[in-house]
């Protein structure tokens, strides 16, 4: 049996967390502030410990609470989304999937139109965040794809999306004619994503390159990256996969001269539960995603 409080008085308190007050809560869930204060008592004495910081005014989840409060959301967001999806007609099928934010808005996005279309009766239920997740922990995420180093554990089916092309980006509006690649690193502001297993100071090393002395951009997301070279700031040192469209439609172009190399290596993941890997959802999907990467 678990040891569990009543789940109205979790409700409760994750109402007054996020109201901050107890009288803005009781209006929410249609009680008095008088019950409101009597269920976070419970609530308190149950895990023998305050979970409010209480004033005149409003009150203040105390360090423990706040924490209560984070994980309550996490699990009451989960817990919408199933409600949500036993409600779907029984011949469709829910996979949730956890991304890397630029990925999933420079690479997988734009694609899923495609699997969608293949395979009419899957709803994607599609998640982002920057750091792996866990999916021993999180049984409710179906398919990770993780930025950088993957999480492995015994259980896991994990993969890599292929090696990818780490290479300097430049607006074409930015160069003068004439001008060689490494004249034009030198010149141009340098930019660079924070979370990248590839910086500029790896780069400029393996090809020779002294690290200019100036001031350079960074940024926390690929996407972001790849936006400021697309606008003009300066060269941005990116995987050539996150920047494909801006590639095509000419919006950026790859610095390349005799002497520079560009950097190859598996930047993405693809993690799984092995006990997941037949069912039919989760199958189509990771093996849809395996070619999507291989017809690059």
């Amino acid at each position: 049996m678990r040891n569990l409080p009543p789940l109205a008085r979790l409700r409760t308190f994750e109402a007054a967390a996020r109201l901050q007050s107890f009288a803005l809560a009781a209006q929410e869930l249609h009680l008095t502030a008088s019950a409101i204060s009597h269920q976070i008592r419970d609530l308190e004495q149950h895990f023998g410990r305050a979970l409010f910081v209480r004033s005149h005014r409003q009150v203040q989840p105390t360090s423990e609470g706040l924490r209560l409060f984070e994980s309550l959301g996490r699990l009451f967001d989960a817990l919408e989304a199933t409600c949500a999806e036993v409600q779907l007609p029984t011949h469709d099928e829910v996979l949730a999937v956890h991304c890397a934010p630029s990925l999933a808005l420079k690479w997988l996005g734009p694609r899923l139109p495609a699997f969608l279309a293949q395979h009419p009766t899957i709803n994607i239920r599609l998640t982002t965040g920057a750091e792996p997740v866990d999916l021993i922990v999180m049984r409710e995420v179906d398919v990770a794809l993780s930025y950088g180093a993957p999480r492995h554990k015994p259980g896991l089916d994990v993969f890599s999306l292929g090696d990818e092309s780490v290479a300097p980006l430049v607006s074409p509006q930015l160069l003068t004619p004439g001008e060689g690649a490494e004249e034009a690193i030198r010149r141009l502001v340098l930019i660079e994503s924070q979370l990248s297993p590839v910086r500029w100071a790896d780069w400029l090393e393996g090809n020779g390159i002294a690290m200019p002395s100036r001031p350079r951009l960074s940024f926390d997301r690929a996407a972001m990256a790849v936006a400021a070279a697309t606008d003009g700031l300066g060269v941005a040192l990116e995987s050539t996969r996150l920047a494909a469209r801006e590639l095509e439609r000419g919006d950026l172009v790859t610095l390349k001269s005799h002497r520079i190399q560009a950097i190859k290596q598996p930047l993405h993941f693809v993690s799984l539960r092995l006990s997941d890997r037949d069912r039919s959802p989760v199958a189509a999907f990771v093996d849809w995603v395996a070619t999507q990467a291989n017809d690059l």
